[in-house]
């Protein structure tokens, strides 16, 4: 069963960049599958921040993240990765990334959606703090 590695969380100012990694553990690829980034701050429930189609072709970003993050897969296809701008406190939080449990992103009416729910092979999380 494919098990996810996030790495990258750190405690960052206001106005600070990030990056967040992703990897199968034993070297497993991510080629082929869809896969999420989710984040859950303090009392809070899990929430979807991005979200990659397996052909990257079809992207899902939270209104609150959209022109800051930025989701991308490794050239090798084994990672994929966070990059995070203009961080602020309201993005404090566990990090997680997931793979769909269905093959690819769900869409309604709106467009991509990237609900926990749909998503499994859930890693231990980074923990991203950011200080006012």
């Amino acid at each position: 069963q494919l098990q996810l590695v996030e790495s990258g969380g750190s405690l960052v100012q206001s106005g600070e960049s990030l990056t967040l990694s992703c990897a199968a553990s034993g070297g497993a690829s991510l080629d082929g599958y869809a896969v999420g980034w989710f984040r859950q701050a303090p009392g809070k429930e899990r929430q979807g921040v991005s979200c990659l189609s397996s052909t990257d072709i079809v992207t899902y970003s939270a209104i609150s993240v959209k022109g800051r993050f930025t989701m991308s897969r490794g050239d090798d296809r084994n990672m994929v990765f966070l990059q995070m701008t203009k961080l602020n406190p309201d993005n404090t939080g566990v990090y997680y990334c997931a793979t769909d449990l269905h093959g690819d992103i769900a869409t309604d009416d709106d467009g991509p959606v990237c609900p926990p729910p749909e998503f499994g092979s859930w890693g231990q999380g980074a923990q991203v703090v950011v200080t006012s």
